[in-house]
């Protein structure tokens, strides 16, 4: 049974869009209660393709680890599923004029499990850390200058310059608050202590293995308490993926286009829907490891050697939209002819790389086995082959393969983003200390538009975003492929509702089936 077609999704989450990304100057919320749903009790058990490997929320990411994070630390903010900010802990935001001052009033009923009251200093020990723990999503608070506790319920950021995203990133990983206490402890990485809706039962988890979640007896909204027991399971096997969620060892799954007919089979219920682009980070773009990819032909014949309709066939079932571009459709930097700005052109590939001057070489990019598609990586590395780029496949963990490549430990490497607004995708990819831009590349064009983007107007803004878009098509800082569509599917006793720009649901999405 399919909940909800590609273009129904695509619709909606294009309308979504500004909520994502989080630029008003001010907001505020209704306070959520209980009577918005009730608990149902039972076990809610997640197959998640990705490991943790701290439960430090200064180590917090996005995208597929979030559910890791959300059972137990509550969030400054929360995200609905279509992208709205609402109050979490914090129950009203307000920016001063100039967007450079953020106050955040706090709840004054919120305990965390360890019986640490959640006050503005806890809050202020977090939002302090977070930017200098060196977690992968450190960045995104790289604005805040100082945050100051004005009293028990008032915290007051102020930033060197404004930050249209800083509400989102509030409500996503730099908004997690643990326990002051537990973190002077120095076992939060293993022990979490937050105030969320449920604590880590580590009498019934195993690492790498199984993570298992009991309700909070205290917790203070239990309509986000809707099971008793919230199980995640840590499967990078696709394969192994399926039958989980086939045999019924999972309730809800992210599975392969190449899994998805067996699973639609088996009586489960499945949601498609846009997040992300596939294709190659082109991390080196200084040649500070691989000197041949400072000059930008080469990179643009990477782009034209990239057969991309033969692998979303292949590899993707034909369930995606091949793209050239790193920023996505419904965002102001979206530009439909950079669509097909990279056509397969294999003889041009190789004319770009006789005008480069450079010979045959050879480039090592990570992969996970049992993870990333066998036809995927052979696919790459005949297309590059072809016009002599040998890539040396390195097998890494799970666990390592973000932390291996936002530490600058490869020159390239394949891997899916998701497509935020233009200042959300910039400091993701693009700025000198984006997560994903671990050679700190810079350059004079680049800063001033994304200057534009943060400063300007709205049709500044706008405009900007395109020039940024079309820039970094045209000096090949990426390698786009196309943009998959997420295949989740749930079982018959469980409903969800995909979240915007994210790989996977939020757990508060969950609910039994009705």
């Amino acid at each position: 049974m399919k909940f909800r077609s590609v273009a129904t999704a695509v619709a909606i989450l294009t309308a979504s869009a500004l909520a994502l990304s989080g630029c008003a100057s001010s907001g505020t919320g209704p306070e959520p209660t209980s009577s918005e749903a009730s608990a149902s009790g039972g076990t809610l058990t997640i197959g998640a393709l990705a490991d943790i490997k701290s439960f430090d929320p200064a180590q917090a990411h996005i995208g597929h680890y979030v559910q890791y994070y959300q059972p137990v630390y509550d969030s400054l903010l929360r995200r609905e599923a279509d992208g709205t900010l609402v109050p979490m802990l914090a129950t009203k935001w307000a920016y001063n004029d100039d967007n450079t001052v953020l106050t955040l009033t706090l709840r004054d009923d919120v305990t965390f499990t360890d019986g640490t009251p959640l006050d503005a200093a806890a809050v202020k020990t977090n939002l302090d850390r977070f930017p200098t723990g060196n977690g992968p999503q450190a960045s995104t608070l790289a604005q805040v200058a100082e945050v100051v506790v004005e009293d028990p319920t008032t915290v007051v950021i102020t930033l060197n310059a404004p930050d249209p995203a800083l509400l989102d990133y509030l409500g996503t990983a730099a908004g997690f608050i643990a326990s002051p206490t537990a973190i002077e402890g120095g076992a939060i990485a293993t022990d979490p202590i937050g105030s969320g809706p449920y604590t880590l039962d580590k009498t019934a988890t195993v690492a790498a293995s199984q993570y298992t979640f009991v309700k909070n007896p205290d917790y203070w909204d239990p309509s986000l308490q809707v099971y008793d027991t919230i199980v995640l399971k840590p499967i990078l096997d696709t394969t192994a993926m399926l039958n989980a969620i086939v045999s019924g060892q999972v309730n809800a799954a992210l599975l392969t286009p190449k899994t998805q007919a067996q699973a639609a089979a088996a009586n489960l219920t499945e949601y498609q829907y846009p997040t992300d682009w596939q294709g190659l980070l082109i991390f080196d773009r200084d040649g500070a490891m691989v000197p041949e990819l400072a000059d930008v032909k080469v990179r643009q014949a990477i782009n034209y050697a990239i057969d991309k309709d033969t692998l979303l066939a292949q590899v993707g079932k034909g369930l995606g939209t091949v793209t050239s571009q790193p920023f996505g459709e419904g965002t102001d930097a979206f530009e439909k002819d950079l669509e097909s700005a990279y056509p397969y052109d294999p003889a041009k590939a190789k004319k770009l790389m006789k005008e480069a001057g450079v010979g045959e070489f050879s480039v090592t990019m990570p992969t996970v086995s049992g993870f990333f598609d066998p036809a995927l990586t052979a696919g790459i590395g005949q297309n590059l082959a072809d016009i002599g780029i040998t890539v040396n496949w390195e097998n890494v963990a799970g666990t390592d393969l973000v932390s291996s490549m936002v530490q600058g430990k490869y020159a390239m490497s394949w891997f899916s983003l998701f497509q935020g607004s233009p200042w959300v995708a910039a400091n993701q990819i693009i700025t000198p200390n984006a997560t994903y831009n671990p050679f700190h590349t810079t350059d004079p064009k680049v800063d001033e538009l994304v200057k534009q983007i943060q400063f300007g107007s709205e049709e500044e803004q706008t405009t900007a975003a395109k020039s940024l878009n079309e820039y970094v098509v045209d000096q090949a800082w990426f390698a786009p492929f196309y943009r998959p569509s997420q295949v989740l599917f749930t079982d018959a006793k469980t409903t969800t509702e995909p979240q915007l720009q994210q790989a996977v649901p939020s757990i508060y999405s969950y609910a039994p089936a009705k």
